[in-house]
């Protein structure tokens, strides 16, 4: 699986300027690839006013989002701010290169910034298969609870994206790495940089770390599209030579 993951800058509240900035990154660099991952709500940045920048799911960065895949003939993932039957979603898109689409709804809202009292929260998790991989998307927040985030659907490929500030990134590298070990999975974290409206600051720290812990991307700070081929084969023999998933505890969430 190649993955192409873009850690960039988001312009505050205005998707016009971001689906442009994301699509001259993408289209000026990019080579074959699998999967393109996109910071959460990389069209208008982490604002708890939904009600000013709220699209639907027939709006105009869904039909981006469509296009860009046909285009390029790969999946894309990010969050956006989506309006549905009265409520506002923070809502994670997987795309298919066909356009075709498959959604997760942020179960874990950040009520640090309010989030929990402008959007409505998911209850589900995503297992999106594609390619031969089970893939995870969550969003953020949801990182620090690792039962949501427990391996126990068999999946390949967990892929957090996230506006997670610098104040906290000893929390983001630390987590990512134990969900990385205690579900013996590909780890993704996709994280945006700059200084939104409200003075946060984001450093990125974008990574992949493989099932035994171990950097397969080290965090970094720059304004990037980094492309990186996960080997899945070498997962499967680290998953039957150590067994770990083996002993897992069976639950189910609710």
């Amino acid at each position: 699986m190649k993955l192409a993951i873009v850690q960039t800058h988001i312009i505050w509240e205005n998707a016009v300027e971001n689906r442009s900035h994301f699509a001259q990154k993408i289209n000026g660099s990019l080579e074959d690839v699998d999967l393109i991952v996109l910071p959460e709500m990389f069209s208008t940045g982490f604002t708890m006013h939904p009600e000013r920048v709220a699209e639907t799911m027939q709006g105009d960065t869904i039909l981006w989002l469509q296009h860009l895949a046909q285009a390029k003939n790969c999946a894309i993932i990010g969050s956006l701010i989506i309006a549905e039957k009265g409520k506002f979603y923070n809502r994670l898109l997987f795309v298919y290169p066909d356009g075709t689409l498959k959604h997760y709804d942020k179960r874990h809202l950040f009520s640090l910034a309010g989030e929990d009292k402008e959007f409505s929260a998911g209850k589900n998790r995503l297992i999106v298969e594609y390619k031969g991989w089970n893939i995870c998307p969550l969003i953020c927040y949801d990182l620090r609870f690792p039962v949501f985030s427990r391996n126990n659907e068999n999946y390949d490929l967990l892929i957090y994206v996230a506006n997670w500030p610098n104040v906290r990134a000893n929390a983001w590298n630390a987590l990512l790495k134990a969900r990385a070990i205690e579900n013996m999975s590909y780890t993704v974290g996709v994280n945006r940089i700059g200084v939104d409206e409200n003075k946060n600051k984001y450093f990125g720290d974008s990574q992949i770390i493989d099932c035994m812990g171990n950097y397969t991307l080290e965090p970094h700070q720059s304004d990037s599209m980094i492309i990186v081929e996960l080997d899945k084969k070498t997962q499967d023999r680290n998953r039957k030579k150590f067994g770990f998933l083996n002993d897992k505890d069976e639950f189910e969430l609710t």
